[in-house]
């Protein structure tokens, strides 16, 4: 849910375990939602619930020990066109992070309309890049401002919700504008990311590191070590799926 301060004024940013300060960057996680909608959203947000999995096991990998995972919260559920209700948000915790915590690194972890609303933002000054999980990249989305940005995308080719065949075209346009993109087609968990989970979760963990400067790239000649779902197919790390 959105949460206010004491004073009742609304806080984009929670950080539920501030473990130390300071710190050496940030992850943030912005969960889906839906196309429109003006409610706000509700307690039991099971797209909070979905991400939640992805805070905990970057919590656990000791490449992230000295790095901040907190939760960007919306105001409500929906994009809404061009509202894009999302975004501000965004912006509104990464200012409070900066006055929290100061110019750290940030790396933002989205799924769905959060991917997209973590890519809006990605002009931030100290946002390295973006993780998107099944990303919403209708055609047309803006990409120059991700110039000098990193932006790798996990998306299932059968997934019913969000199209991976946008996703590709869209890191196509944002390497042409600059930026340094990576395409990792999921062999498998749809738009929810349930099935093979561990390997969502490893491998976006591994993404967070590699944007941080806290992990080598991926090479396509080298396949990842087991992520606890078999050993990973080294074609999967395209630079972009044609």
């Amino acid at each position: 849910m959105s949460e206010p301060d004491r004073s009742g004024t609304f806080r984009a940013l929670h950080v539920p375990e501030p473990r130390f300060l300071p710190a050496a960057g940030a992850v943030l996680l912005l969960h889906g939602g839906r196309a429109d909608s003006l409610a706000p959203p509700s307690a039991l947000n099971l797209p909070d619930l979905r991400m939640r999995a992805f805070a905990r096991v970057l919590g656990e990998d000791p490449r992230h020990a000295d790095i901040l995972i907190g939760y960007v919260r919306y105001r409500m559920r929906g994009w809404n066109a061009e509202r894009a209700d999302p975004v501000p948000d965004t912006r509104r915790a990464l200012a409070e992070l900066a006055d929290m915590a100061g110019p750290l690194p940030v790396v933002l972890l989205g799924h769905s309309m959060g991917a997209r609303a973590a890519l809006r933002a990605a002009d931030a000054p100290h946002v390295r890049g973006v993780v998107a999980l099944a990303p919403w990249c209708p055609p047309g989305e803006p990409v120059t401002h991700l110039s000098h940005r990193t932006v790798i995308a996990l998306h299932d080719p059968a997934d019913p919700i969000t199209s991976a065949t946008d996703t590709w075209a869209y890191l196509r346009r944002a390497e042409a504008a600059g930026a340094r993109v990576r395409g990792v087609r999921m062999p498998g968990g749809r738009h929810a990311m349930i099935r093979r989970s561990r390997l969502w979760h490893g491998l976006a963990a591994r993404s967070t590191a590699e944007i941080l400067g806290l992990a080598s790239p991926l090479r396509t000649s080298t396949p990842e070590p087991r992520w606890g779902a078999g050993p990973l197919d080294a074609a999967l790390f395209t630079p972009v799926p044609r």
